[in-house]
């Protein structure tokens, strides 16, 4: 997997173009997922001959990408509201389940040691909070002997779904962060320094001492990163896992929700982590290349039967199958041919 997103990083960096082969499926957005998606592919394309180009560029970009039509589907960590979705023509549903996390470049500060809060977070952010042995941060973490190091925050410079669910959350512990910054795909951040994707802000807090970021959690564990416990809703200490998105996710209401449109950040639960969200995937009802979507379908639908351990290895969260059941559905019911047919049969 680290040799796929070597090159396609460097294909990126480099400009490249190159011409996917016919039958290969053309997907860009959400670098929340990349990694999983990166393991699918490889597994995917050496059990059928079918490959993924997806282009990870933030979750701001795949919108723009699908609806522009240059690809066959988009993927965004911040869901479309329902009217948008309509307007556009489009349909989402959740694919994978995964945490954003606090990562921080402290000297002596060892992975899950450091306490942090929304409220504080927020305020480092907002600049209110400017050294790390800040009498806040200080109290969340009695015995931790912490540094007079400036903090430098580092922030996702690019429209992403990542900084939808930071942003997001942070505007339910601060409300001076919601009304001063607020949420969503491309905020204006007030301090710090700006990186673009994960990837980008994984490298810059791993480069910047006193530094503290926010990535996918899995970015955390491939790049061996301090990452910093949280203060959930419920006022326990959490650190990030699969069991603790599972606990966020379990409490999401999605049989009731409209075109899928559900955000689980701040949710309920005494091992809920606080800052968890679904990525989803955004294709046309009715596509201007059918034989294309159809394809990305059988590969959705592998991903949800056979590609579940995988996103286990790397604390994922695979969905539920009674919600698979229910994005199948949709498949069926809303996706069309030019002549009405239904695209999606079990």
């Amino acid at each position: 997997m680290r040799n796929f997103q070597r090159l396609f990083i460097l294909g990126l960096a480099a400009g490249l173009s190159v011409a996917a082969a016919a039958a290969d499926i053309s997907g860009a957005g959400a670098t929340f997922p990349y990694p999983i998606y990166a393991k699918w592919a490889d597994a995917y394309k050496k059990g059928t001959g079918i490959g993924l180009n997806y282009q990870s560029i933030g979750s701001g970009g795949g919108i723009k990408q699908i609806k522009a039509k240059t690809v066959t589907f988009g993927a965004s960590d911040m869901p479309l509201k329902p009217d948008d979705l309509k307007a556009s023509g489009l349909i989402q549903f959740p694919m994978i389940i995964g945490g954003v996390v606090p990562v921080v470049n402290i000297k002596g500060v060892a992975p899950g040691q450091l306490h942090l809060d929304g409220a504080t977070v927020a305020g480092i952010y907002l600049g209110d909070i400017k050294a790390w042995n800040d009498a806040a941060i200080q109290k969340l973490n009695p015995k931790l002997s912490l540094p007079s190091t400036a903090i430098a925050p580092v922030y996702r410079s690019d429209g992403s779904g990542t900084n939808f669910l930071f942003s997001d959350y942070l505007s339910k512990a601060s409300p001076k962060f919601q009304s001063s910054i607020g949420a969503n795909t491309s905020v204006q951040w007030p301090v710090g320094i700006g990186a673009k994707g994960n990837e980008g802000v994984a490298n810059m807090t791993t480069q910047t001492d006193g530094a503290i970021g926010y990535v996918e959690y899995a970015f955390a564990k491939q790049n061996k990163m301090s990452y910093a416990a949280m203060t959930n809703k419920a006022g326990s200490v959490v650190e990030p896992s699969a069991e603790s998105f599972q606990a966020a996710a379990a409490n999401a209401d999605w049989a009731h929700a409209d075109s899928f449109y559900v955000i689980l950040t701040d949710q309920a639960g005494a091992k809920s982590w606080p800052i968890t969200g679904a990525s989803f995937i955004l294709v046309y009802k009715q596509p201007q290349d059918p034989a294309a979507v159809a394809e990305a379908l059988k590969f959705f639908a592998w991903a949800f039967k056979d590609g579940a351990a995988m996103a286990a290895e790397l604390d994922y969260v695979p969905l539920p199958e009674a919600l698979t059941v229910e994005v199948k559905k949709t498949w069926a019911a809303q996706v069309r041919t030019a002549d009405g047919k239904p695209m999606w049969h079990e």
